[in-house]
């Protein structure tokens, strides 16, 4: 049975899309922009603070489905500029500090209201 995971300590989904479901022991968590869940608007800043933002998001999602941070397996990182993947990679590497999940980085062209960065996650137990 597919479950849909809601978290009020992420922001809600700017769109038609759950912020994660749950299946057979599998979590996909949708990408995450920079919205702070508390204002409900795109974190302005650095690449380093909507990194961090986002990874305050998954980690919510992840503990609102009952997941660890290290039950990620694989995250998908959408960069607005390539330039800025240095930075991100500092914040990412703080948050991810013991056997990091396997990862894919590319730069798009636009991401939703404007963000530097999105984030999407795969977690199992």
């Amino acid at each position: 049975m597919k479950t849909v995971i809601l978290s009020e300590n992420a922001p809600r989904a700017v769109g038609p899309y759950s912020q994660g479901i749950e299946k057979n022991g599998m979590l996909f968590i949708s990408g995450q922009i920079a919205i702070d869940p508390e204002t409900g608007e795109l974190k302005s800043g650095s690449i380093s603070e909507q990194t961090g933002q986002i990874l305050q998001n998954i980690d919510a999602i992840l503990a609102a489905a009952g997941y660890l941070k290290s039950d990620v397996v694989k995250c998908t990182c959408l960069l607005k500029d390539i330039n800025d993947f240095s930075e991100m990679n500092k914040e990412y590497a703080a948050f991810f500090t013991d056997d990091p999940p396997a990862r894919a980085a590319y730069e798009v062209a636009n991401l939703p209201l404007g963000a530097r960065i999105e984030i999407e996650a795969i977690a199992m137990k």
